[in-house]
């Protein structure tokens, strides 16, 4: 089954100032690596996928829900859906223990990244460093992935060759397991604050 998740379209609401500046916050304690935060702040009207491993916002105010875990894919440990007359036109989903022989996050980025899907543009590739436990520094270190792609229509995704944008954040938590956060989105459906909201609303444990 593809890995590929998908994000919204169509008309945006605009965040509020107070959204904004949480979000802005969340990304400068987390995602630029200059914090020492133990949870992330996720934005207002956002809810929070939590697994075993980490914890991450979705934009709840935005139509998507969290999927029940009976529906969900074995290979996922959350997912937060946006459906659109049967289009999954959202799609933020956390996969846990993906990978082998797997140890730092260079390693998390390495076997995420190979599963981004040929066709795909990588834009950038950044070390960031996530909300997290204070005594196990290693752990709240993760590599952030942002690429471009098409969608290939399959599994109720967006018309075949609808241009997409993507990120995902990778590392390894505080006992050893490897993780992938995933969101991706229609190419100008989501801006570069939501995805920094999103990479800054991560908590590893």
């Amino acid at each position: 089954m593809s890995t590929r998740t998908w994000g919204a379209r169509g008309p945006r609401r605009r965040r509020t100032a107070t959204a904004a500046a949480i979000a802005t916050a969340a990304v400068l304690l987390t995602g630029c690596g200059g914090g020492d935060a133990d949870k992330a702040a996720v934005p207002e009207g956002w809810g929070t996928l939590k697994t075993g491993s980490l914890s991450v916002g979705y934009p709840k105010s935005e139509g998507y829900a969290e999927q029940p875990a009976a529906e969900r894919a074995k290979a996922n440990a959350a997912v937060a859906l946006k459906e659109e007359d049967g289009i999954r036109t959202g799609m933020v989903s956390v996969q846990l223990d993906f990978a082998t022989g797997v140890r730092d996050a260079a390693g998390a980025a390495a076997a995420a990244g190979a599963g981004i899907g040929l066709g795909s543009t990588r834009k950038a590739t950044d070390d960031v460093r996530l909300a997290g436990p204070e005594d196990a520094p290693e752990a709240r270190e993760a590599r952030r992935i942002d690429y471009d792609f098409t969608s290939d229509g399959q599994e109720d995704t967006p018309n075949r060759g609808t241009p997409m944008t993507g990120v995902l954040v990778a590392g390894v938590d505080s006992k050893g397991v490897p993780f992938v956060v995933r969101l991706n989105a229609v190419k100008d459906a989501v801006d570069a604050e939501d995805l920094d909201a999103f990479v800054g609303s991560i908590t590893v444990k």
